[in-house]
């Protein structure tokens, strides 16, 4: 029989706290000590130390949940809705919403690709920003 100190093994022990356990039961906790150790030296090693302040997605990622069925649906039929929007403006005007709200192009891009001045690419993407409200209002 071996004697052990539960403080050793559990942190929530404050005090000293001895036991006599089997020799195999000592064994497999100082076996499991000395991996845990093992892994904290690996993770020191490799740099594997995450923090959730570096915003390089490992919070964003803890936190992602799997999507329900049903919210996945709901997604297809946002993207069907905004699709159909899209594609009931006039050619240039959805040239220009996409191009600067979808792809996030500057209004200074897209007028210099158009050969246009920059307000008029914003008052067109403007424009067809209520047009696509008005279409969605209308279909919902």
């Amino acid at each position: 029989m071996a004697t052990i100190n539960l403080r050793e093994y559990y942190p929530w022990y404050i005090s000293n706290e001895f036991i006599e356990v089997t020799d195999d039961v000592a064994a497999e906790l100082r076996a499991d000590k000395l991996y845990e150790a093992a892994y904290q030296r690996r993770i020191t090693r490799n740099k594997a130390q995450y923090s959730l302040d570096r915003e390089d997605g490992t919070e964003y990622s803890a936190c992602l949940h799997e999507p329900t069925p049903q919210e996945l649906l709901e997604r297809m039929e946002r993207f069907y809705h905004l699709w159909n929007a899209l594609n009931s403006l006039p050619e240039i005007q959805g040239r220009r919403v996409d191009a600067c709200v979808i792809l996030g192009k500057s209004y200074r891009e897209v007028a210099q690709a158009e050969g246009v001045d920059k307000s008029t690419v914003r008052e067109s993407v403007r424009a067809g920003l209520e047009n696509m409200k008005k279409y969605l209002k209308k279909m919902l």
